[in-house]
């Protein structure tokens, strides 16, 4: 899988929220505990990346395939549970393609 980092101290969550990692541009939310402006986590399972964003720290990771992708996500999941975070799930917003893709790609145990 490759990772790109990056730093941005001038933006929060939410510029991601409406921005490059908007549902318009195929991302939905990884929710989970942690949630706050400084911190969130979006995954596109057209292109396969998944984007974290931590206090101006900007973590992308691009899978290979759709393997690695659904390995990433369930890796998110058990690792917010045994840091004692709640994972809530990933929310697609209204978008049906993009909550057909995740069912598609069997992740549909972990939408809400």
């Amino acid at each position: 899988m490759k990772t790109t980092r990056d730093f941005n101290s001038m933006t929060d969550r939410y510029a991601f929220d409406l921005g490059q990692c908007s549902i318009k541009n195929g991302f939905a939310q990884v929710d989970t505990e942690q949630d706050a402006s400084y911190y969130g986590t979006w995954a596109n399972p057209h292109k396969l990346v998944i984007v974290n964003y931590l206090e101006g720290d900007i973590i992308i990771k691009q899978a290979d395939n759709i393997n690695e992708f659904v390995e990433e996500i369930k890796a998110i999941k058990t690792w917010n549970e045994e840091n004692g975070w709640r994972f809530m799930g990933i929310d697609p917003g209204l978008g049906e393609d993009l909550k057909q893709r995740f069912v598609d790609i069997g992740l549909k145990d972990l939408l809400h």
